[in-house]
């Protein structure tokens, strides 16, 4: 009986993950017999409390890259280290030619950022941050780019310890 009741609040219960399809490309492959279509779909998969995740996923149809986008996307997450409701120092990030500068911005001020770096920052749970893309604007790589400079964020704590053996010496 205790088994069934689980089942049944499992039902109701609303997803871990929220999904934000990024871009969808389609391509073509020429053959003998004519055009093969297929698709690829860009994903960004996050709870909205500093967990966040770039899916990538191909196949003859949409409907199919996106899942496969958003199974890829649980797969690798990221903790996102934040302060408050924004992040806690300037960063900047980069993949391949498409760079993110990000910086922290009081409360009240929201996500000023476009494209797929506020879907990444909105899916992390950023609510209040300023972003600047800069360099190539092929999506995939600013999504990468931004999760390249969220990657490098870090706690006031933690810049402290990594200096305090450098001040004793």
């Amino acid at each position: 009986m205790a088994r069934e009741n689980d089942r049944d609040t499992r039902k109701h219960e609303e997803p871990e993950f929220e999904e934000h399809l990024v871009f969808i490309n389609r391509c073509a492959k020429t053959t003998k017999g004519g055009r093969r279509m297929s698709f690829s779909a860009t994903l960004v998969v996050g709870d909205k409390k500093g967990r966040v995740g770039l899916g990538f996923g191909k196949a003859n149809e949409v409907s199919e890259a996106v899942r496969k986008a958003g199974e890829h996307g649980r797969r690798n997450l990221m903790l996102v280290t934040m302060k408050g409701t924004t992040i806690p120092h300037a960063v900047t990030g980069q993949c391949d030619g498409g760079r993110v500068l990000l910086m922290p911005a009081s409360d009240g001020t929201g996500l000023i950022a476009g494209g797929g770096m506020r879907a990444v920052l909105e899916m992390a749970g950023v609510r209040n941050v300023l972003g600047k893309s800069q360099g190539s604007k092929n999506r995939l790589n600013v999504v990468k780019a931004t999760l390249d400079a969220l990657s490098k964020l870090r706690t006031e704590e933690a810049i402290k310890a990594d200096r305090a053996p450098a001040e004793q010496a």
